[in-house]
């Protein structure tokens, strides 16, 4: 009966970290243009949890990505997403597309983010 009882909580106490709820951490996406510093409005920002511990959360299913465009200050707040690698991405009319993988172990966090002019296209017949 003790064996039963003491292999129970052991089994108990082993799952208790899959049980608990992930690290989670807030996002700030802050978007500026390279040149000048000024803040790029209405970019789309796509924010998607890459890899980190567990996000099982006892039937419920937890927002693994977001996806929202930046205010007139150029910013973007994503709600709480799984800590771990997180890809960012930030597309925005006449802009260089950006793309980057961050490893985030933050409760919260700014991003900057700069975006460049397009570059010129490269044509063999110039």
């Amino acid at each position: 009966m003790m064996t039963r009882l003491l292999f129970t909580f052991a089994l108990f106490a082993a799952a208790l970290p899959v049980l608990a709820d992930p690290p989670m951490t807030k996002i700030r996406v802050e978007v500026r243009k390279a040149l000048n510093d000024k803040p790029v409005e209405r970019a789309s920002v796509v924010v998607k949890f890459v890899e980190g511990r567990s996000v099982v959360k006892l039937g419920k299913k937890i927002m693994t990505s977001y996806q929202m465009r930046t205010n007139q200050d150029g910013i973007a707040s994503i709600p709480a997403i799984p800590q771990g690698k997180i890809q960012i991405q930030v597309i925005a009319k006449g802009y260089q597309t950006f793309g980057q993988i961050f490893e985030i172990g933050e409760e919260e966090k700014t991003v900057e983010i700069k975006l460049k002019d397009p570059q010129p296209q490269f044509s063999v017949h110039q």
